[in-house]
């Protein structure tokens, strides 16, 4: 969504927003949610810090889990109203040698 509409705002914080930003794109790629594996190595974050923003989507009614599934994060926010993924911070990693 864009902030400079005028519009309503997010329920999220910009953090948040990227969070649940890649859980939509993920599911969309791969047909199937990110394990929270694969955030924590997306974000560069720690298993808690993942687990603790899971939890905190999910009691702020962004997110649904079905409990004891793994894989089961649905994204309920409209895919409308989530910001763009942003690039990681991190270098891109080669095995093609420098000159």
């Amino acid at each position: 969504m864009n902030q400079m509409s005028g519009g309503p705002k997010p329920g999220f914080t910009p953090t948040q927003g990227q969070y649940l930003a890649f859980i939509d794109a993920y599911t969309r790629v791969n047909l199937r949610p990110p394990a929270q594996a694969d955030i924590q190595h997306r974000f560069g974050v720690t298993p808690p810090s993942v687990h603790q923003m899971i939890l905190t989507l999910e009691r702020a009614g962004l997110i649904r889990r079905q409990p004891g599934a793994s894989r089961s994060i649905e994204v309920l926010v409209p895919p409308e109203q989530l910001p763009v993924l942003e690039m990681p911070d991190q270098p891109v990693k080669t095995s093609v040698p420098r000159y």
